[in-house]
C-alpha cells in the first residue's frame, strides 16, 4: 500500500545549489523534512544542469519521508538564456529585449514538451512563443 500523503510542495531551485538556507529549509522543515537530504539528493540529481532553474514538485509523507519529481526549467528562464538577456522587457509591446531565432524557439519547445499541455511540437512552439512575446523577446526567421 502506498504512504499517506502529508502535502506537495512546489520550489524553483538552481540546479546544484540547493542548501538550507530560506527558501528551502523553512518550507521543508515546517513539515519535519531532512533538509539535509534532500539538499543532497537535489544537488546530485542536478549537477549536469547547473545555471539552469530547476522546478521541483516534493511530495512529503506521514512518516516525514520525502519523494520528488525534476521538472523542466521555466520558458521564460529558457528564453532569456537564449536570447542572452538578464530580464524580459517591461513594455514587451513597444520595447524589444532581445531575439532568438525559429531554430532556437524549436529547441526550447522540445526541452518543454514533457511539461507543456501540447499534443505536438507545433503546439508547443506556439505557446513559447507566446512566451516569448509577452517578455519582449522578437523570434526571426
Amino acid at each position: 500500500m502506498a504512504k499517506p500523503i502529508k502535502t506537495v510542495l512546489k520550489l524553483q531551485i538552481a540546479a546544484g545549489q540547493a542548501n538550507p538556507a530560506p527558501p528551502i529549509g523553512p518550507a521543508l522543515g515546517q513539515h519535519g523534512v531532512n533538509i539535509g537530504q534532500f539538499c543532497q539528493q537535489f544537488n546530485e540529481a542536478t549537477k549536469e544542469m547547473v545555471g539552469d532553474i530547476i522546478p521541483a514538485e516534493i511530495t512529503v509523507f506521514e512518516d516525514r519521508s520525502f519523494a520528488f519529481k525534476l521538472k523542466t526549467p521555466p520558458a521564460s528562464a529558457l528564453l532569456k538564456k537564449a536570447a542572452g538577456i538578464e530580464k524580459g522587457s517591461a513594455e514587451p509591446h513597444k520595447t524589444k529585449a532581445g531575439k532568438i531565432s525559429k531554430a532556437e524557439l524549436r529547441k526550447i519547445a522540445e526541452k518543454k514538451m514533457i511539461d507543456l499541455n501540447a499534443t505536438n511540437i507545433e503546439a508547443a512552439e506556439k505557446i513559447i512563443a507566446g512566451t516569448a512575446k509577452n517578455m519582449g523577446i522578437e523570434i526571426k526567421d
